[in-house]
């Protein structure tokens, strides 16, 4: 139970620290919609959202009015697209992109994700139509975000799905260069993707999920590099995963009581707190500030990948206990444009790519936002898929890349996307081609870490 210290303290938190709920998210299964008439399916669509999330903007404003707890973003995931593709008669996916985009409008949520394909060990009806689809549906649309799982600890690595993956982002960044390439900002390939994630772009609702169901995503990096700067001096390692316990403790217990408020208003269920740390670009708002307040000099050096192994364990340590149902990601984000340490990070090179992946095997995620030179080929981007996707698969853990290849620029220019988005820096990567190994297709088999039963 919080006592009443615990309470004062929360609030200063939120008022002076950056804390907030990131995202209340309605998952909606649309399985039953599916039909194969593709305009009816996508009328079933455009009706079965409009009606499950008609208050969901309004019941999360009236909850963070009245207990003083900033929800940033309401959003809502569906079933991945792909398997509403399946028994249609010659569909266009990007009418039902279009459909998505306008139905998320209608009832006001900030982003809908589940423009999705579940391709790790192949490809079914509908998957292969919607991958070839993503760059023309982002374009098309303004709040549509899309993933693709290509691996899994289970499965192995769907090659294949790898090498299709690379051009699909340079696409989607071409079509939208007049938009500061937004498109593959909207984009996520993944490994081992959790049915149940309420953040963007990843989110989808998984085929295990119920009907309809509410996720919480909380935030909070702004209070843990502030409990750090007031209170680790002279505290050794082991003092400090203790205070970044407790703190992820009260940040999962807002995100707890804001999701059980949501749900029980709304009538529908519960499903997990996400506890991920998601930064912004608002300065103390940084997981690299927090690596740094435990003594870094700049994120990157040598040293960041055991503090941020530190963070993420003591994050998901003090988040268990705050709640029965934790799901999601749940650990620390890294994504580099969202960030303003990792931004300055990256600008004075201390932070590379390399370094990046090498974090990715410790923390949330992976590769994320990260803005590459605009002539970065395709085959380049997709062996560093395939790089975090065997970090994902070996270590049983989700990974993904959401890289921006800035169409016209080069190392060491900007590109701003606005928002929540942010901007960063374009980083240096190998360019030594890996084309032949991408070229041979097939799949990578699963590791011996899957054959668990």
């Amino acid at each position: 139970m919080l006592d009443t210290k615990d309470v004062l303290e929360t609030i200063h938190m939120i008022s002076d620290e950056n804390l907030d709920v990131r995202t209340v998210t309605m998952g909606i299964s649309l399985l039953d919609c599916a039909d194969e008439d593709p305009h009816r399916a996508c009328e079933k669509i455009y009706n079965k959202i409009t009606t499950r999330a008609k208050d969901l903007v309004k019941t999360a404003e009236e909850v963070s009015a009245a207990y003083g707890v900033p929800i940033v973003n309401k959003r809502i995931s569906v079933t991945p697209i792909a398997m509403l593709l399946a028994p249609c008669k010659n569909p266009d996916p990007v009418e039902f992109a279009r459909t998505l985009d306008a139905a998320a409008k209608k009832v006001g949520v900030n982003f809908v994700g589940g423009f999705s394909a579940l391709v790790q060990k192949g490809f079914s009806a509908g998957d292969r139509l919607l991958i070839d689809s993503i760059p023309d549906a982002l374009a098309a649309t303004d709040i549509v975000c899309s993933s693709v799982n290509i691996g899994s600890t289970k499965a192995g690595i769907n090659m294949d799905a790898v090498a299709l993956m690379g051009p699909i982002v340079r696409r989607a960044a071409e079509i939208t260069a007049e938009k500061n390439c937004i498109g593959p900002a909207k984009l996520v390939v993944f490994c081992n993707a959790p049915e149940d994630n309420p953040f963007m772009a990843g989110a989808f609702h998984g085929p295990g999920e119920p009907d309809c169901v509410i996720h919480v995503g909380v935030s909070g990096p702004g209070a843990v590099r502030a409990a750090l700067a007031n209170e680790s001096a002279g505290m050794d390692l082991g003092q400090v995963a203790e205070l970044v316990k407790r703190t992820a403790f009260k940040i999962t217990r807002m995100g707890q009581l804001v999701g059980n408020l949501v749900s029980e208003r709304l009538g529908v269920p519960f499903g997990i707190v996400d506890l991920s740390l998601a930064p912004t670009p608002a300065i103390g708002d940084s997981v690299a500030n927090v690596l740094e307040e435990m003594g870094l000099e700049s994120c990157g050096c040598c040293g960041t990948t055991a503090a941020l192994a530190l963070l993420n364990d003591a994050v998901k340590k003090g988040g268990v206990m705050a709640s029965n149902f934790v799901g999601g990601l749940s650990g620390a984000f890294i994504p580099v444009s969202e960030d303003a340490g990792m931004i300055a990070a990256a600008q004075c090179g201390s932070l590379s790519i390399e370094k990046l992946e090498a974090m990715t095997a410790v923390c949330s995620v992976g590769i994320d936002m990260v803005i590459l030179p605009g002539d970065t080929p395709a085959e380049v981007i997709s062996a560093l898929i395939a790089d975090e996707a065997a970090i994902g698969m070996v270590n049983s853990k989700t990974t993904a890349v959401r890289v921006i290849p800035a169409i016209g620029k080069q190392v060491g220019d900007t590109l701003d996307f606005g928002g929540l988005l942010g901007w960063g820096p374009v980083m240096q990567i190998n360019r030594f081609s890996p084309a032949k190994f991408i070229g041979r297709g097939g799949r990578i088999p699963a590791p011996l870490q899957s054959l668990k039963n």
